[in-house]
């Protein structure tokens, strides 16, 4: 790590984020495409990364419905995504 890289905490397990990242796009670095589950059970990720859609909604230190693309990440934050286990994109 770097002295602007940290980690926060992602459905249980630890990423290393740039400081200067929004919380969207620390998510998305990481691989994780599933951000939160629709009440009809579909996946959903961020849409319009300005805070519109409300589609990047996750739990952040245990407050519901933080737009990730509008938060700067920081350090020792717990993300939940509301997922049994973080999906992530295969290599």
């Amino acid at each position: 790590m770097t002295s602007r890289e940290f980690e926060i905490v992602v459905d249980g397990r630890p990423i290393v984020v740039s400081g200067d990242a929004t919380l969207a796009a620390a998510l998305l670095n990481a691989g994780v495409v599933h951000f939160r589950t629709s009440v009809t059970g579909e996946a959903r990720a961020p849409l319009c990364g300005m805070g519109s859609c409300f589609e990047c909604r996750v739990r952040v230190n245990g407050v519901a419905h933080q737009r990730a693309c509008l938060l700067p990440c920081e350090e020792g934050m717990i993300v939940d995504t509301g997922t049994p286990s973080m999906r992530t994109q295969p290599p």
